[in-house]
């Protein structure tokens, strides 16, 4: 081969080379700005444009725009979308990525979360536990007031929380009440948020004062009045108390409104979602009962009674606060300083023939406790529970408790519903509980006199508030057969 044609097959094969060399070189890439979808910490994917998806959520979900009636509909709460600079080419379509988050998460739209944080609450025992917060969610503000103030209207009469707010009531001169406070004692915490459309949301002031109120959204329980029917006997009849029904009922101003046959009541159990407090002051005249004070002379034939001092009642003028939780009357305390006895009581004296012998003094049944006082609570059903006595309260923490009759003391003890408590037989069929105690001076076994010191007013248990609670039965307590019997019939 002459040199000629070497040179020329080198030169074409470095050509060739050359060639290959530059075909295989990879072409440089720009970066590229695009974002990076996350959805509860995941990657869906990158795209091109944050906007582009916020508009595509917005105007893809116009039945959520005219179901709530908003503007603007916005990415799930749990969607974060990053900034990220990549050389990537594999860029998701926006369509695709709103698919993918369609099918995981709950788009959101703004509102209102209000928090109403949970208050500590003493249990059946000695414990106490902190409530659960309620989370509700409303577009606007306003709903939440309104509902607020329809429901203290439910539990407090309007006018009379009027005049608290504009400073109008009247001044107590020698007896009346006044309104000292009225405050929700819960603390509520108001946030705008974007509302996840799963979430229940509250569009009405109807709907969240039925919420407030019984605690959802179903229906009440309603009752057809029948011939012969009472606001009293309806509500005992279905586990009520007459302020349940009243406040189920607005339109009737008190438990002795007239019912008529036909008539369609409301039969709501209350679940409040807050706790409205009102304080009042009260300064009023209050009747002493006369106690009696029995003696025995042996010289006397057996069942002779004499009564040698008639007994009068006497008169005072009571100051003291009431305290009230969503309607119902909580506690009482007695302003010792502004409390005055303006006529004693006189004690009427019998004497009678025998000896005590440590059975009841039929028809002379001794008061538990000191005056003045007040009943807090009666027999009867509250908050879905039948209350199996009377509360008396105001004669303050640690004050005596009395036997009401003579008998023998079978239980003293503890559980968790009535704190510190004691039973006593009063050997006739009647038995009485004392509850709450602070104190017990007794013990089982032991015989005791009607009114002899056998204990302290406490709130043992499960209690709100210092008071004795005093039940009467006929047969033993929670026994087969007994009877609960109103304590007051005795006096």
């Amino acid at each position: 081969m002459d040199t000629k044609k070497i040179i020329t097959l080198f030169l074409a094969g470095v050509l060739s080379l050359g060639l290959v060399l530059i075909s295989s070189t990879p072409k440089v890439q720009e970066p590229r700005q695009v974002y990076r979808v996350y959805l509860k910490g995941k990657s869906l994917g990158l795209i091109e444009s944050k906007e582009n998806l916020e508009n595509y959520i917005d105007e893809a979900q116009k039945t959520l725009k005219e179901k709530y009636d908003v503007q603007k509909v916005y990415a799930p709460v749990d969607l974060d979308v990053e900034q990220e600079i990549t050389y990537d080419e594999k860029i998701s379509t926006t369509e695709n990525i709103y698919n993918r988050i369609q099918e995981t998460s709950p788009f959101t739209i703004k509102g209102y979360s209000i928090t109403i944080k949970g208050l500590e609450e003493k249990t059946e025992g000695e414990e106490t536990k902190t409530q659960e917060d309620k989370v509700i969610y409303v577009l606007d503000k306003e709903i939440f007031n309104k509902a607020v103030e329809n429901t203290i209207y439910a539990f407090i009469d309007q006018e009379k929380y009027e005049d608290y707010q504009n400073g109008t009531q009247e001044e107590i001169k020698e007896t009346g009440r006044k309104v000292e406070d009225i405050y929700i004692d819960n603390k509520i915490i108001i946030r705008e948020v974007n509302i996840p459309v799963t979430e229940t949301i509250y569009q009405t002031e109807e709907d969240l004062s039925k919420f407030l109120l019984f605690g959802t959204l179903k229906d009440q329980k309603k009752y057809v009045v029948k011939e012969g029917d009472t606001i009293s006997k309806v509500a005992y009849d279905n586990q009520l108390s007459n302020a349940e029904f009243l406040v189920s009922n607005p339109q009737f101003k008190d438990e002795n409104s007239l019912l008529f046959p036909g008539q369609e009541v409301t039969l709501g159990v209350l679940q409040p979602q807050f706790d409205l407090v009102e304080v009042d002051k009260v300064v009023e005249l209050q009747e002493v009962k006369y106690q009696t004070e029995i003696r025995y002379d042996n010289n006397l034939l057996l069942g002779t009674t004499n009564v040698i001092q008639k007994g009068q009642n006497g008169l005072s003028r009571v100051a003291r606060t009431d305290k009230y939780v969503n309607g119902a009357f909580e506690a009482t305390m007695t302003i010792r300083e502004e409390t005055e006895e303006i006529r004693p009581a006189v004690n009427e004296i019998v004497v009678r023939g025998g000896h005590a012998g440590g059975y009841a003094a039929d028809g002379y049944w001794y008061w538990p406790t000191k005056t003045p006082y007040q009943i807090t609570s009666d027999i009867g059903w509250r908050w879905g529970a039948f209350h199996n006595g009377i509360d008396i309260a105001g004669t303050g923490y640690g004050s005596p408790v009395y036997a009401a009759n003579n008998g023998t003391a079978v239980e003293v003890g503890y559980r968790s519903l009535d704190g510190n408590y004691i039973v006593i037989d009063h050997g006739t069929g009647y038995y009485t509980l004392y509850a709450h105690l602070s104190a017990q001076y007794i013990q089982r076994g032991q015989v005791v006199e009607r009114g002899q010191v056998i204990g302290a007013v406490g709130n043992s248990g499960w209690a709100t508030g210092p008071h004795l609670h005093f039940s009467l039965f006929k047969g033993y307590p929670y026994k087969s057969g007994y009877v609960v019997l109103d304590p007051r019939t005795l006096y």
